[in-house]
């Protein structure tokens, strides 16, 4: 069946045109349910379908078997608890994911993750394109409450098509939601409908997942008392509206790690002047978080400040006398000839909140609920969590994550997503530098791997049509000792012209990796392999890293060599690239290479390689220096590592050769 859509569409120039788009209705998109023996068979795909007999957690409030159904806004907020191994058989609809789609990109992700996670049984029905689930939006009536009567008709289809399965026990659809005229209605409607909350307090046999809860409304979770302690954000209409004025500057907000009454926005675009904004005083930071992208406002000159050379930190006593009595000492140190601009967070444009690794301070109040949690980034500020388990939690490495930060409350709410273990722990520690430093380290997905060669592996005919073969000359590699990833290696000969020819070999990996495929966009979001003192963190799998596109000694390995024709002043005279094939010689070690480059008795055909390609490197060095290049040296560190433990015993600076 053939429908028309038509909507508006705003144009990057500002103009509004109307957009006409076919629409296909099908009846053949299935249900999801194992048990269902009406709908057709699902083609194969992502995720699995949800289960004949759902084998979720027992729910005190709907003891019978169900599926569970989201609207949009649980979805976005409730992620945390949704990845939980629990909750399980959640019927996901087209007209969420493309909301979600839309509103954020990171919990997009994470959601179509679950979904393709077999035992989750998450399934993504097609609402949008089944002839049933189908709704026109109605005259004067809102996109958003258009979406919502969708999401209504979806849950009454499945209660009724779930009713025709000639089963004992009839499956129910259940439909969670935190809107409270969304839930009004479904009640209305007969659609049996809890609050999120609600929902996961009855999975009794699971009390530790109500502290997952993300704190959505901030009405009535304020801790503190009524009073106002921050002024109110500007909506993001005036403030767009505000910066194309010039009222206003958009930045992203960078806090001080020394001073948390400090931070600088580094404002965006191509203005030389007030291009770093300093903001002093806990009303002027107006509830901003570390690199979110805010609109400020300057103050008048004669309100500048000056960096502070004060070092403050958050000890959690907040009463206002406190504050105050620090704000004083920030003012009291000002220096007038160092004032800079200064202005005051007016609205927020763009939150870049992450879950966050810290600990808890537990509240000295017996038996209290309410705790903050102190993040290991100095620059993040202490988030309240409510939690039952306290306790436990104490002296161990936790993740909160922030859910919102109302005007009378002087911490962001926030709710305890898991424990990574005991502080201390070297897996704990570890587990904390990459998280913080939002370094990729899960394991590559089967879906990565399967992009992967077929082993066993070798080099075909076709290969070796569009490849030069350089398996012939005396090729080596010289890397750090215990490296296993080696991509480059190196020959130098002398021509029989006299001239001398140099050749740089790098490990092809394009052959391995085609663009566009799950393997590639792994790899391009990993983007370099990361070194810990007891492990690496590949940026590609193994099977590519240490083994198909590591230039081992002695192997066949496919390359991208650049060759140059050179004279014996270091001066390049031709230069030719070619995809190859090669065969490296030797695998060495810095020493060993500076052994044989020392050694007065060997001259074998590694050796003078070598030591041809020593002497051209100290001619392009010297010709570099006297050009006036600057020479960066950090020291490369190398650790000693216990062989019962693999605790780290001792400490090596590489010695440059």
């Amino acid at each position: 069946m053939l429908k028309s859509r038509t909507f508006l569409k705003r144009t990057r120039a500002g103009a509004v045109v109307k957009v006409v788009r076919e629409h296909y209705l099908r009846d053949d998109i299935p249900c999801g349910a194992d048990a269902c023996r009406l709908c057709p068979p699902r083609s194969a795909g992502p995720g699995v379908g949800l289960e004949a007999q759902p084998s979720g957690a027992a729910s005190s409030l709907c003891p019978g078997p169900h599926y569970l159904l989201l609207d949009t806004n649980l979805l976005l907020h409730q992620i945390d608890i949704l990845e939980d191994p629990v909750i399980k058989n959640v019927i996901v609809l087209q007209t969420i994911l493309q909301e979600v789609k839309n509103r954020s990109a990171p919990v997009y992700k994470r959601i179509r993750d679950v979904i393709q996670t077999p035992e989750k049984h998450f399934y993504s029905f097609t609402n949008e394109h089944h002839r049933e689930t189908y709704i026109e939006q109605k005259q004067g009536e809102s996109s958003n409450d258009r979406n919502d009567r969708a999401i209504r008709v979806a849950v009454k289809w499945y209660n009724e098509h779930l009713k025709e399965i000639e089963d004992e026990k009839k499956i129910q659809v259940i439909f969670l939601t935190n809107d409270r005229s969304n839930k009004e209605k479904a009640l209305e409607e007969g659609i049996t409908t809890y609050t999120c909350e609600e929902y996961i307090k009855s999975l009794t046999a699971h009390p530790d997942l109500v502290d997952r809860l993300a704190c959505v409304s901030d009405e009535g979770k304020e801790i503190e008392s009524g009073k106002i302690i921050f002024p109110e954000h500007i909506p993001l209409s005036k403030l767009q509206q505000g910066i194309k004025s010039g009222v206003y500057l958009q930045g992203t907000y960078r806090a001080s790690r020394d001073n948390y009454l400090e931070a600088t926005v580094w404002v965006h675009g191509d203005a030389e002047e007030n291009k770093e904004i300093i903001i002093q005083g806990l009303k002027h930071l107006n509830r901003a978080v570390h690199e979110d992208i805010v609109a400020v406002e300057l103050l008048a000159k004669d309100e500048w400040v000056a960096p502070s050379s004060v070092v403050l930190q958050d000890d959690g006593q907040n009463e206002d006398d406190i504050e105050e009595e620090k704000e004083n000492i920030l003012k009291a140190t000002v220096n007038k000839d160092m004032r800079r601009p200064t202005g005051k967070v007016v609205g927020i444009i763009k939150r870049n909140w992450r879950p966050f690794c810290g600990m808890l301070s537990k509240s000295e109040i017996k038996e209290a609920r309410r705790h903050l949690f102190t993040p290991a980034d100095r620059r993040i500020p202490r988030i309240r969590i409510e939690t039952r388990q306290a306790d436990t939690l104490e002296g161990q490495r936790i993740i909160v994550a922030i859910d919102g930060w109302p005007r009378n409350s002087r911490y962001p709410n926030g709710h305890f997503v898991k424990s990574l273990g005991n502080a201390g722990d070297k897996e704990t520690e570890t587990e904390v530098l990459l998280l913080e430093h939002d370094v990729p380290h899960q394991p590559f997905s089967q879906n990565v791997l399967s992009f992967l060669p077929k082993m066993p592996w070798s080099i075909t005919e076709q290969d070796m049509k569009c490849r030069e073969d350089l398996r012939h000359l005396c090729v080596c590699s010289v890397d750090p000792p215990g490296c296993t990833d080696i991509d480059d290696a190196l020959h130098c000969r002398e021509l029989e012209n006299g001239n001398i020819e140099v050749g740089v070999h790098i490990a092809d990996v394009s052959h391995f990796i085609r663009p566009g495929n799950a393997l590639d966009e792994e790899s391009a979001k990993r983007g370099t392999t990361v070194y810990l003192c007891e492990k690496r963190i590949d940026m590609v799998p193994e099977l590519l890293s240490s083994n198909l596109c590591s230039l081992r000694s002695n192997v066949d390995r496919l390359a991208f060599s650049c060759i140059w024709e050179m004279n014996h002043k270091a001066e390049i005279l031709k230069t030719r690239f070619t995809k190859s094939i090669i065969n490296s010689k030797a695998s060495l070690t810095y020493a060993e290479a500076q052994m044989r480059i020392d050694s007065a008795t060997m001259n074998d055909d590694i050796t003078t390689s070598l030591r041809g390609l020593n002497k051209l490197a100290k001619i392009l060095k010297k010709k570099r220096i006297d050009k006036g290049a600057l020479t960066l040296s950090s020291p490369e560190v190398r650790f000693h590592m216990d062989s019962e433990t693999h605790d780290p015993i001792d400490l090596q600076t590489k010695e440059l050769k």
